[in-house]
């Protein structure tokens, strides 16, 4: 019943997790996909490289620099050219106590989390609203909704998405233009492996999930494929919580 054929999606941080996951499912439901990549090249060929038709592209991008931000969208759109979709993934989370957390380290969260989207986005939009059609999936956290101890930085720029989201949905709309978000729990994929690596605190993590699992990748990328369908046509400005009823925010 999902199908994306002749549909042009473009996925930030799409050579692993949760990216990388929303690339196989997009592919799989006939889309034509672009994702971003940092600097793991090998990882991205891996990835293009185990399709065997209608291979995605793979871009690097370096997300600390608005200059090529602009440059690889406007290549995009020029080669491909439109983005339907936008999903709206890169995304970095690292340790820091409150009092501890350096302004470098507070600024290259915020960047790469929230600054990016928003470039990213702005580069995006004149063509959606051309087209008269968009569908913008950003990927937040619980953590940008309840908070996150130890992680403030992240959390603050993960609420700061979901602000974001709130706010295009309401702007964006009257040009079939939809934007919602996803908010994720635990996530196992390799920007959690050093806290998972205490398997221990992982299975005391799963056990106080209601679900008794930890999400795979393929469990958030579904819910972005939905909300990107024309089954959620008419769902804008929501925050689609994934977390197997850990955290129930309203």
């Amino acid at each position: 019943m999902i199908t994306f054929k002749d549909k042009i999606v473009f996925i930030t941080g799409g050579s692993r997790g949760i990216g990388a996951a929303c690339v196989r499912l997009f592919h799989q439901a006939g889309a034509k996909v672009i994702f971003s990549f940092k600097e793991n090249k090998n990882a991205a060929d891996a990835l293009v490289n185990s399709f065997a038709t209608n291979l995605p592209f793979a871009l690097q991008i370096d997300f600390n620099s608005e200059n090529d931000i602009v440059k690889k969208v406007v290549f995009i759109l020029t080669h491909f050219g439109r983005i339907d979709i936008l999903v709206n993934n890169a995304g970095v989370w690292k340790y820091g106590e409150a009092d501890k957390i350096s302004l470098e380290d507070w600024n290259a969260t915020i960047q790469i989390n929230l600054t990016s989207t928003f470039l990213v986005t702005k580069e995006v939009l004149p063509s959606m609203k051309k087209n008269k059609f968009g569908r913008i999936i950003n990927i937040s956290s619980t953590a940008g909704q309840r908070g996150e101890p130890f992680y403030s930085h992240y959390a603050a720029s993960k609420g700061g998405i979901i602000s974001y989201t709130k706010s295009l949905a309401s702007e964006l709309g009257k040009f079939n233009i939809n934007t919602n978000c996803v908010a994720p729990g635990w996530v196992d994929t390799e920007m959690v492996s050093s806290v998972f690596s205490d398997e221990a605190y992982k299975e005391k993590e799963r056990k106080a999930i209601p679900v008794q699992r930890i999400a795979t990748a393929e469990d958030i990328a579904g819910p972005v494929l939905f909300l990107a369908s024309d089954l959620a046509r008419h769902i804008n400005g929501e925050i689609l919580n994934v977390n197997g009823g850990s955290i129930l925010c309203g």
